[in-house]
C-alpha cells in the first residue's frame, strides 16, 4: 500500500496521536484514507477495551457523505479479506429515534455513520471521526458530545475539514493548536501541497510535468469563481467574511457622527419608522427606530429588552406608537408576537401597524432590502454604536442546506439570535416604499394602502438604551 497513498495520506496514517486534525482542500482523499484507517483498526482489533470490540462513530455534515464513507469502508473490508455485513440504516437509540448506517465485522467491531446531530453521540463510546466539522450546524455541542464519547477511555478522535470562515469552532481549535494551546496533532494540506505530492497526477491518470501541475492549479483557481472560494475551499485559508451576509466593512462604512438621539428628541425629528423583533426569555426583544430623510435612513434609537413581561413590552411599544411623527411600524407576529402585534393593529390601525410573519421567504426578502440599503450606503449608524450590535448584524449567515435550499440564520451565541438585525430589518421594511420591492413580502395585510409609502426612502442610525425599558 505504500505506493498507493500520496505522501500527505501516508503522514496521516502513520500519525497515531490520539487526537488529530486535518485542515485541507476539497476532494484531496482524506475521507478515503480515514475510512482505510477505521477499517484497519476494526480488523486488527486495535483499541479493543476489555474484550469489547471497537465501535467507530463517523459523522459528516450531510447524509450523502455518510453513505459514501460506508461504501469506502466496504471496499477496504474486501481489501482486508474480511466479512463485513452491511446492516443498512438501523435504529441505535429507540427512545430518541436515532438511526445510523452500520457495517458489522465478524469479530464484532462496528462502524456507524451518523448525521450531524450532537445527541447521537450521547451514551456512545468508541473512536470518533468528524468529517467537514466546520460545516456542522451545532459545532460546540457536537464537539462536546464527541469528545466525551472518546476521551475518557482513550479512543482516537479524528477531525477532517475544509474551512468555513473564522467564526467556526473548527477554526478556533486549529488556531489554538497552532498557538501551542492544545496538544493535538495537526495536518495542513492546501491544494498546492497535495498537487505537489501527486494529486493532479492521480486525477489525470498519468505523471505530470511541473508545468502541467501549475496549469492544473491555475485552471482550478479560475474555475473557483472568486478569491474567497479559492482560499477557503482549496488553500486552507479561513476568510472571516466568507459566510457573512453583512461584512464588517459594509457595516463600518455606514458609521457617522451624532446619529443617535435620546428618546425625548425623537418627537422633533422627521418621519419615523419602527421595527420590533419580539422575544420573552431566551432572546432579546428589540425595537429599532429609523428616521427617513430623502433616500437615507438613520438609526436614531434602539432599545433592548431581556426577559421583560409582555405587558411592559406593550407599554414600551405604545410609547413609540403614540409619537405623532411615527409613520409606520412593522412588528414580528410570529409565534409569541402574534397577540402584541394584533393589539397594536387594533389600537393604532392597520395603516400604521403591520404584523410580519417570519418565513424563510419573508426573512430573505427583508434581509435583502436591508442589505441593499447598507451596500448602497443609504443607511447611517452612530459611530459609537455598540460592538455587540455590530456582531449581531454580522452574525447573519446565508446558509445553503444539503437539499440546496438557502436560508438566513445565526448562531445562538450569548443568548442572542440576530435580534438587533431583525429589528432593524423590520424597521427598514417599514420605511421602504412600494418601488423598493421586486416582489411582495409575506405579510398580514396590504402594505401599499397608505399613501405615505410613496414618499422617498430613508434609514436611521442607532441609539437608545442598551437594556431595560427606561427612557
Amino acid at each position: 500500500m505504500s505506493d498507493f497513498w500520496l505522501q500527505y495520506q501516508k503522514d496521516w496514517l502513520q500519525d497515531e496521536t490520539l487526537i488529530k486534525f486535518a485542515e485541507k482542500g476539497r476532494r484531496e482523499g482524506f475521507t478515503y484514507v480515514q475510512s482505510y484507517e477505521d477499517v484497519r483498526d476494526c480488523v486488527t482489533q486495535k483499541y479493543f477495551r476489555k474484550n469489547r470490540p471497537l465501535k467507530v462513530w463517523f459523522t459528516s455534515a450531510d447524509l450523502s457523505a455518510s453513505k459514501e464513507y460506508i461504501d469506502y469502508c466496504k471496499e477496504w473490508a474486501s481489501f482486508f479479506n474480511q466479512v463485513a455485513k452491511d446492516l443498512g440504516e438501523i435504529l441505535i437509540d429507540e427512545d430518541k429515534d436515532i438511526k445510523a448506517f452500520c457495517l458489522e465485522f465478524a469479530n464484532g467491531a462496528k462502524i456507524f455513520a451518523l448525521s450531524s446531530n450532537p445527541s447521537q453521540f450521547r451514551s456512545k463510546g468508541g473512536k470518533v471521526v468528524i468529517d467537514e466539522f466546520a460545516f456542522h450546524k451545532n459545532q460546540k455541542d457536537l464537539w462536546k458530545a464527541a469528545f466525551a464519547s472518546a476521551k475518557m477511555w482513550k479512543y482516537p478522535i479524528r477531525v477532517i475539514s475544509t474551512h468555513n470562515g473564522q467564526k467556526s469552532m473548527f477554526y478556533q481549535i486549529i488556531k489554538k493548536i497552532k498557538d501551542g494551546q492544545l496538544n493535538y496533532s495537526l495536518h495542513t494540506v492546501p491544494v498546492q501541497k497535495a498537487v505537489g505530492q501527486g494529486l493532479a497526477d492521480k486525477v489525470e491518470g498519468r505523471p505530470l510535468t511541473k508545468e502541467e501541475r501549475l496549469a492544473f492549479l491555475e485552471e482550478l483557481r479560475k474555475d473557483a469563481g472568486d478569491e474567497r472560494t479559492w482560499k477557503e475551499e482549496f488553500c486552507c485559508i479561513p476568510v472571516d467574511e466568507a459566510t457573512a451576509f453583512l461584512t464588517y466593512e459594509m457595516i463600518n462604512n455606514c458609521k457617522e457622527k451624532n446619529v443617535s438621539v435620546p428618546f425625548k428628541e425623537l418627537i422633533n425629528l422627521g418621519d419615523l419608522y419602527l421595527g420590533f423583533d419580539i422575544a420573552r426569555k431566551k432572546h432579546l426583544s428589540v425595537i429599532s427606530i429609523f428616521e427617513k430623510i430623502g433616500n437615507i435612513r438613520f438609526l436614531r434609537y434602539q432599545i433592548e429588552m431581556r426577559n421583560v413581561k409582555f405587558r411592559d413590552q406593550k407599554t414600551t411599544l405604545y410609547s413609540f406608537l403614540n409619537l405623532k411623527n411615527l409613520r409606520r411600524a412593522c412588528i414580528d407576529k410570529t409565534g409569541i408576537g402574534a397577540n402584541l402585534a394584533e393589539d397594536a393593529q387594533i389600537d393604532f390601525g392597520k395603516n400604521k401597524v403591520e404584523g410580519v410573519l417570519f418565513t424563510n421567504s419573508s426573512k430573505e426578502e427583508m434581509a435583502t432590502l436591508f442589505h441593499i440599503a447598507i451596500e448602497d450606503k443609504n443607511l447611517r449608524i452612530d459611530e459609537n454604536i455598540s460592538q455587540e450590535v455590530i456582531e449581531d448584524w454580522h452574525s447573519i449567515e446565508k446558509i445553503t442546506t444539503a437539499a440546496g435550499n438557502v436560508r438566513l440564520d445565526a448562531d445562538d451565541s450569548d443568548n442572542r439570535h440576530a435580534d438587533n438585525f431583525w429589528s432593524a430589518a423590520l424597521a427598514n421594511y417599514a420605511a421602504s416604499s412600494k418601488r423598493d420591492f421586486e416582489k411582495p413580502f409575506i405579510l398580514s395585510g396590504n402594505p401599499y394602502k397608505n399613501s405615505r409609502f410613496n414618499t422617498m426612502n430613508n434609514f436611521s442610525g442607532i441609539a437608545g438604551q442598551r437594556t431595560g425599558i427606561k427612557f
